[in-house]
Formats: C-alpha cells, structure tokens, sequence
C-alpha cells in the first residue's frame, strides 16, 4: 500500500470513528435528559388496605413506582418523580420528609413544596377505596400543590438525609 492509500485509509478511519463519537454522545445526551415515563401506564394498583398504611408514614409500592402516605389521616399517592427534573425522590426516614438528591428540593409528608428549586409539590395520583381497599390509578395525575401550600406541613423528625433543612 503507497503513502497516498495509507493517508485515505487512515483519514477514513478516523472519520467513522468520530461519527461513532458523536452518535454515542447524542444517543447518551439524549437517555440522560428526556423526562422519566409514569409508573405503570395507567394501571389500577391495589396497593394496600387502608389499616396497612399508619398515620404519619410513607410506604413505598413499587408496582406504581409511588408512595402512598398517611398525613393526618389522609391518604395520598405521590410520583415518585421530582417535578423540578424528573429525578427520584426518595423518602427520608430521619426527617420524615421527601428529598431530592438532584437539585436539594424538600417536600412535606404530603408532597408539599418545602424548599429547593422545584416550582410546586409534588405530583399526586388519583386514589380510591373500594371497601378497606386502597386503589390508585396511575392514569389520572393531579398537579402537585403550589409552592405555599401548607396544609400539612410538620416540623422534621430529626436530620436531613441530603444535608439541608
């Protein structure tokens, strides 16, 4: 092989490579910012019996990928995604609230915006009790109460579990 078919070998070579780049990183751009699916597509989930779920705690049902807690006696199915970006917000034992680990937003037992950069609280699925039966419908997803809101809202437990208030 000459110098001139080496150097189109070579020059060839390295332009598929960075086609290969640039897809990977489009593709991989892509997977990291598009917004999470709901839960279960619109199912119906039984999660639970309603003596199942004590006052004033958080059970996590993975078959909804939700919550459902009891604040002050009243039920609620919150998504389990973070309505600032999307990101799973996990359930605090220590503070008795809800923490992003993302971007640091806080929110009550029931889903109320507390503090962070998220623009409400968050999301909330429609819940129903069929005789001592609690049935969530993923299909029908309420807008999380507006910042301000406060109907619910307890002092922490005890420490954050992401190291803010």
């Amino acid at each position: 092989m000459d110098d001139k078919g080496r150097r189109d070998f070579l020059r060839g070579g390295w332009k598929l490579g960075g086609a290969l780049l640039f897809g990977a990183a489009a593709y991989t751009g892509y997977e990291a910012l598009r917004p999470l699916t709901a839960g279960s597509s619109g199912a119906k989930i039984a999660a639970g019996t309603v003596s199942s779920f004590a006052k004033d705690t958080s059970t996590y049902v993975p078959a909804g990928r939700m919550y459902v807690v009891n604040a002050n006696d009243y039920l609620f199915a919150l998504s389990q995604k973070c309505p600032h970006l999307g990101c799973h917000v996990p359930y605090c034992e220590s503070s008795g609230r809800f923490e992003c680990p993302c971007h640091g937003s806080i929110y009550d037992l029931a889903g109320e915006y507390i503090t962070g950069p998220a623009g409400r609280g968050m999301d909330r699925y429609e819940v129903k009790l069929e005789g001592d039966n609690v049935v969530v419908d993923t299909g029908v997803l309420h807008t999380g109460p507006p910042r301000g809101a406060k109907v619910f809202l307890t002092p922490p437990k005890g420490p954050s579990c992401i190291g803010k208030a």
